[in-house]
């Protein structure tokens, strides 16, 4: 019999459509998945009571011959960062424990729209806020190949639920690389559309000039057809693109069938420093190359001056704008509450801060609002977004170049939990790669190219398109996902020792 949560998204809406299977048979097939695995892996902060009852409505709506969505009935876990009715919104954070919002963010409401069966929320670092997942005030998601090591972050718990065929597709969000990373260290794909490309209504703000949703799941065209889902104009997102935009599932399956490499020009960053990279991942980027220039690609090596200053402003601007957006968290409005006996208002928000934020967030605050004090803000954040317009004027030549752009999606493969917890600079330059594209709002995707000759683990290739070009990354992505399936035999996921056996745990 075959495995439901083994299939891909587009595999799972064929059966369905075909009424080979049903929603609640793909819904049940994951849950069980969830309840046999998730005690180790921990990417579930909530897993919800009604995705039954939403498959079975989607089954009768088939069963009506109602016109459903191509996904309808196709399982979905949710990063905790986008705010749901039905089940707790935390952000990872205990400040927010137990919260429920009276509305759905835009992406989720789009998702329910189109017959997705939300499965549940996953775990993340707290308020996006990490590298690892071992920021969340919920403890940490542990990788699916390798169960002491990390899944990424912000989004970890969103990848390891994908890696760990707990979910199908997943949302994810990215402000520096929190979909991309996670993808790079478990195997998976994860896309990071053109900043307002993606409704960022409902998704709680951690830098609102920088974050965006995107999809996360286990080929390329299975993003497509979430993007697809989520992506549009929405005008309860000021910043949201009123663009028309393609198809991205159609520019995926272009890709997979066409020969779309054929004079393609890639572009290779000649000051990323290579030395700072593992040997097994630069070897696997290097393999990847070749074999897109085997199918006549172009490589061109391009100049980006300022990209090596992009984790410096980053860490600058992003603190900036979390410094405001978390004042919200004020223990009056919403969320958690320190009661102060005989204490004012500001005892009793500052003994709610204390008591609700972990201390990334606390360090991540005090550099922000230190950064934007009077006398220091021309210094720091007026410099910050100077280089971010330095950065996007390298991109902006870089494209007149080329294509697309190429790079290792993070310098090492998953490193061991614990390892970086306690030295902020390493963990922050996980993100080297992936932060450029965020400071200048292009898009940027993440997929596997193979796995390290060092340890074994999986890495990833990501590639960079000029803004609102989402869809060139769709198909770069799946014309090089089409290769190396073929070299590889089969999925690089069936490969993770830990998830050799259908009812997983430890191997």
């Amino acid at each position: 019999m075959t495995d439901l949560t083994r299939l891909t998204a587009a595999e799972l809406a064929s059966s369905l459509a075909s009424r080979e299977i049903s929603s609640v048979e793909a819904t049940r097939a994951h849950l069980d998945r969830i309840a046999a695995v998730d005690a180790d892996i921990h990417a579930f902060l909530h897993v919800s009571d009604h995705a039954l009852e939403v498959a079975a409505d989607i089954d009768a709506r088939r069963a009506a011959g109602d016109d459903l969505h191509e996904l309808a009935g196709v399982p979905l876990a949710i990063k905790d960062v986008l705010v749901t009715t039905d089940m707790p919104s935390t952000s990872g954070s205990r400040i927010l424990d137990g919260y429920l919002s009276p509305y759905d963010a835009t992406v989720v409401a789009r998702s329910r729209a189109a017959g997705l069966v939300p499965l549940g929320k996953t775990n993340m670092d707290e308020f996006a806020m990490g590298s690892s997942t071992e920021h969340s005030a919920y403890g940490p998601t542990h990788n699916p190949w390798d169960l002491d090591r990390i899944p990424g972050g912000s989004g970890g718990g969103s990848a390891a639920a994908v890696a760990a065929f707990e979910a199908p597709l997943a949302l994810g969000s990215d402000t520096g690389g929190s979909i991309r990373q996670p993808a790079h260290v478990t195997g998976t794909v994860g896309l990071k559309p053109t900043y307002g490309g993606v409704s960022r209504f409902g998704a709680i703000a951690l830098a609102s000039s920088l974050d965006q949703v995107g999809p996360v799941t286990r080929t390329v065209l299975d993003a497509g057809l979430l993007h697809d889902v989520i992506g549009g104009h929405d005008p309860h997102d000021s910043t949201s693109l009123a663009d028309d935009w393609p198809s991205f599932a159609d520019a995926a399956r272009e890709g997979a069938r066409g020969d779309v490499l054929k004079g393609l020009r890639v572009g290779v960053i000649r000051e990323l420093p290579d030395s700072g990279f593992q040997s097994g991942v630069s070897e696997s980027f290097r393999a990847a190359l070749a074999r897109m220039e085997a199918q006549g690609a172009e490589i061109v090596e391009i100049s980006a001056p300022h990209f090596e200053y992009g984790v410096a402003a980053y860490y600058l601007i992003l603190p900036a704008e979390a410094s405001s957006n978390l004042a919200k968290f004020d223990s009056v409005r919403f969320g958690l509450r320190v009661d102060v006996p005989g204490g004012t208002v500001e005892d009793v928000m500052a003994a709610t801060r204390e008591a609700g934020f972990g201390d990334e967030v606390k360090r991540r605050i005090i550099l922000g609002t230190y950064a934007l004090s009077a006398g220091y803000y021309d210094a720091y954040y007026g410099s910050a977004q100077k280089v971010r317009t330095l950065i996007q004027q390298d991109f902006d030549q870089a494209f007149a170049q080329v294509d697309v752009i190429a790079t290792p999606t993070a310098p090492t493969t998953a490193f061991r939990l614990g390892e970086k917890i306690d030295d902020p600079m390493q963990m922050y330059l996980n993100d080297v790669a992936t932060i450029p594209a965020n400071l200048a709002g292009v898009p940027g995707i993440s997929l596997p190219s193979g796995l390290s000759v060092d340890d074994g683990l999986p890495v990833g290739i990501q590639f960079l398109a000029p803004a609102r070009q989402d869809a060139r990354l769709y198909r770069v992505g799946a014309a090089l996902e089409a290769l190396l399936l073929e070299e590889w035999g089969g999925p690089l996921l069936d490969r993770a020792p830990v998830l050799g056996a259908a009812t997983g745990g430890r191997a």
